[in-house]
């Protein structure tokens, strides 16, 4: 894909609903009482991989125009073949959860990058509730021999996952009795939230010393439901980004999620001054949705030789964006350093070394750390070949960095970004002035 500078980015979105939650509503529905309607479904290749599992499992799945309705079952049916997640480690860490909750045994595998995934973080619980996995190395392929008698557990969670917080809660509501996960630093609350909507109650509490316990009594079934997935906000990111980059723009997107654990990202930038705000916001199905506005600017809030630093507790809930953060980073005064980010090497590619590579092609001056890396800014980028490693986000990130690069890019494999928004490019189109 070439990408060639913006003048500017200007008009109104309203995107393709909300990745996270898409696979957390259809794994729900899956398993619910009755038919559950869901619309504004994601239109992702990952969470194409969710459903095509599901199908396998003996779920009966139905599209009408932009209204998926599935028709949950409490026993799902041992699969004929592997489960294949594609390059969805959500698909494969969660639906782990919930087969394991069978006394017939399944294989999870995916593509190549998928496979080389680490998995003990799952295969841990797992195990200590009453699964039996086998695997290569703790990597996929997976073969999972459930049960139907799996005990419930308080397990505290070595790395903060949303992902592996989700596969013991769904593997928690075959267990007879409390299972606890316990949390440093709290992660995407989707799961909790939706678990509840779909009429299993999920607890959150802060006892002293600042984990995050949440809590489910099993066994539990939810009930079916009807719900608008709202516009996905790690794909709004890049747009925001776009928008505040190039001077004289403004852009509002309608219809977008707005849950407390996802916009850590809008937190940063606006603490860089960024001129962002939200109004309308709502409720749907327990999820906070609003629009979205944004103004172009980054006001220089700092001295020149100050970096801005994102660690610690702040980076499970940037953990998509501090590639595109990082190309931010390249444009303010004093740049931006980004640490506690090792999480970043084991993704769809190594994103730490996939960023400071294609940076460097572009001319920033950049370090990079076992655990992160420092930009210097303000930096004039210049186009260049941009190679994407087959990640949607490296993807992404990156054609925003052509859009304020002097001289055009091009970035390979951007096909790559079907995985989680196939309308990126296309919607780009509909906003860019040039």
């Amino acid at each position: 894909m070439k990408v060639v500078p913006a003048h500017r980015v200007k008009g109104q979105l309203r995107l393709p609903g909300d990745k996270s939650i898409s696979h957390r509503a259809a794994l729900i529905a899956a398993l619910a009482n009755g038919v559950s309607q869901l619309s504004n479904f994601s239109t992702s290749r990952d969470c194409a991989s969710t459903l095509s599992c599901l199908e396998q499992l003996g779920t009966s799945i139905t599209r009408d125009n932009d209204i998926l309705s599935i028709t949950g079952r409490y026993k799902l049916t041992n699969a004929a073949k592997p489960l294949d997640c594609g390059n969805s480690g959500s698909t494969m860490r969660m639906l782990a959860g919930i087969v394991a909750r069978y006394d017939f045994s399944s294989e999870l595998t995916g593509d190549e990058s998928l496979r080389t995934r680490p998995m003990q973080r799952i295969i841990e619980p797992l195990e200590l509730m009453g699964a039996h996995i086998r695997s290569q190395e703790r990597k996929p392929p997976l073969t999972i021999q459930g049960s139907r008698h799996l005990r419930p557990i308080s397990y505290k969670l070595p790395i903060a996952s949303a992902q592996v917080k989700s596969c013991i809660l769904f593997a928690a509501l075959r267990a007879d009795g409390y299972t606890e996960v316990v949390e440093k630093n709290s992660s995407r609350d989707h799961t909790e939230r939706l678990f509840s909507a779909f009429g299993v109650p999920v607890s959150t509490k802060t006892p002293d010393g600042g984990h995050s316990v949440v809590a489910l009594k099993g066994p539990a079934r939810f009930s079916a439901a009807n719900f608008l997935i709202p516009g996905d906000i790690s794909s709004a990111a890049y747009f925001v980004a776009m928008a505040l980059l190039l001077p004289g723009s403004e852009l509002v997107i309608e219809g977008l999620g707005l849950n407390p654990t996802r916009i850590e990202y809008l937190s940063a930038l606006r603490s860089w001054g960024a001129n962002i705000t939200t109004s309308d916001v709502r409720q749907e199905c327990n999820e906070p949705v609003g629009t979205l506005r944004v103004r172009s600017g980054l006001p220089a809030t700092k001295a020149k030789d100050e970096k801005r630093i994102l660690s610690d507790s702040m980076i499970p809930n940037l953990i998509d964006e501090l590639p595109l953060l990082a190309v931010v980073g390249t444009q303010i005064p004093g740049g931006l350093e980004i640490r506690n980010a090792e999480e970043l090497r084991v993704k769809e590619s190594d994103r730490l070394a996939a960023t400071v590579k294609n940076l460097r092609e572009m001319g920033a001056e950049i370090e990079e750390y076992d655990d992160g890396l420092a930009v210097s800014g303000p930096t004039r980028l210049n186009g260049a070949l941009i190679d994407s490693y087959g990640d949607h986000r490296i993807a992404m990130a990156f054609s925003v960095a052509a859009l304020v690069a002097e001289g055009s890019s091009e970035i390979g494999g951007a096909e790559c970004v079907d995985i989680s928004f196939p309308e990126f490019f296309k919607l780009l189109e509909t906003v860019v002035e040039r």
